[in-house]
This record gives C-alpha cells, structure tokens and sequence, in this order.
C-alpha cells in the first residue's frame, strides 16, 4: 500500500497557464482533463478551463491544480489550495477519510465518481480541504 499528500492549488481561469509554468520550472508531465473533456459543463464559457490537473517530474516533484467554477466561492486568500490524498485502494483510502472526518465538516461524501472509483471532499476540523480518492486512470473516450 501506499499513499501520496500532494498539493492542490486552485485558480480562477489560471490553473492551465500556472501548471504549464510549473512544467516549464521542474520538467516532468503534465495532464489535464478540461471541464468539456469530463462532460461536466455547467457555464459553457469555462468548458475549456481545468477541472483536473497535474504535473508529474521525475525529481519527485508533484502539484495538482483545478479552476474553481464561478459558482462557486473562491478567494485566493481563503481557499488557494487543497490537500489531495490519493490512494491504490478503497479500503486504505476510506479508512483515512474515516479519521479525517472526525469533527470535519463534509463538503462531498466518499462516494464514487465520474473520474475514480472512490471521491471525497471534507474541511477538517483544523479548516484544511481534503479531496481524497482512490487513484486511477483517466480515460478521455
């Protein structure tokens, strides 16, 4: 088993141009799946922004990124990032989420989801965001 804590930032229309940058800066991959790519539009002028993205270096080095929706509350100083714990299993991640829920406020159940088996989104009770789910690959057909 094994678990990975990775930072996620979140943007407003900046999440694609910040993570091209962060490639450019430490090398390595970078994924993205579009909000258009998920199926997932609900404002037509941001179905070309992110609605996951990554940035994969040999170094080690790793950050996840996401436009946060316009209808959704963002403030840059309040809510700039999450803390994404991404696991091989449902059990081993439902047993972390189970812990962290403990005088968290749960903000999405841990249920399945369109893009992993396992998704989960809780504010625990330090005020850090979580989004945790079970790894996956992400298959665009």
């Amino acid at each position: 088993m094994s678990v990975n804590a990775v930072t996620h930032l979140n943007f407003r229309g900046d999440a694609l141009a910040a993570l091209t940058f962060y490639r450019s800066v430490f090398g390595g991959d970078l994924a993205v799946v579009t909000y258009k790519d998920a199926g997932n539009v609900q404002e037509p002028s941001e179905a070309d922004q992110v609605m996951w993205g990554q940035v994969t270096a040999g170094s080690g080095f790793r950050v996840m990124a996401y436009d946060v929706p316009s209808r959704l509350p963002w403030n840059q100083g309040e809510n700039a990032f999450f803390l994404s714990l991404r696991g091989d299993t449902a059990e081993e991640v439902t047993a972390y989420w189970e812990k962290l829920s403990d005088g968290a406020t749960v903000v999405q159940s841990l249920g399945p989801a369109q893009w992993a088996p396992l998704y989960g989104m809780l504010k625990d009770r330090f005020g850090v965001t979580w989004v945790v789910d079970v790894v996956s690959q992400y298959d665009a057909s």
